[in-house]
């Protein structure tokens, strides 16, 4: 939780509203804090992942029944169903976030850091926990997120996540 803000708030892209980003990426953790995230290796068409995390019904529990329906809350359901409509820049790029932050879970609650910064020899990547782990024990994650990532900047990130996980793979078999 927390790592897609962290990363939103790494961006340089100019066109972006930031702040905007941050938030929704927030509001987003919100309702998988409340139902859990379910992983690629699950197989489960989108249609049956929104109904079987009952997100909208955790949404509407937090905005209606814990925050009221008061302003602030309307401002994080209107995020919400930004987010999850995703057409605009700013959700795009946070979706983006989600998936580059699923292929980037390692052991580490921070482990997205190491891309960011890989002379930190403190956290661990989801290629190093593979690594570690068996060399397929992750690949639905990178399946499902890295080629499906369309921001040029998080792109490029997950561009390094994946030269990483080679370099470390063939480490490994040598």
């Amino acid at each position: 939780m927390y790592r897609m803000a962290v990363l939103a708030m790494l961006s340089s892209d100019t066109k972006l509203d930031i702040s905007k980003c941050v938030t929704m990426c927030l509001v987003h953790d919100l309702a998988e804090a409340h139902v859990g995230d379910i992983t690629p290796s699950e197989n489960i068409p989108k249609e049956e992942k929104a109904r079987r995390e009952a997100e909208q019904e955790a949404m509407h529990n937090f905005v209606h029944d814990m925050l009221h329906g008061t302003p602030a809350a309307l401002r994080i359901l209107s995020l919400y169903e930004e987010y999850e409509e995703g057409q605009t820049a700013e959700a795009k790029f946070v979706k983006d976030l989600d998936r580059f932050e699923m292929a980037s879970q390692g052991e580490h609650p921070a482990s997205a850091f190491k891309i960011l910064h890989p002379t930190d020899s403190n956290h661990q990547t989801a290629s190093e926990y593979e690594h570690r782990y068996g060399a397929q024990t992750l690949q639905s994650f990178f399946d499902s997120s890295l080629p499906n990532l369309r921001h040029p900047e998080v792109k490029s990130w997950g561009e390094d996540l994946a030269g990483q996980r080679q370099r470390s793979r063939s480490e490994a078999s040598n």
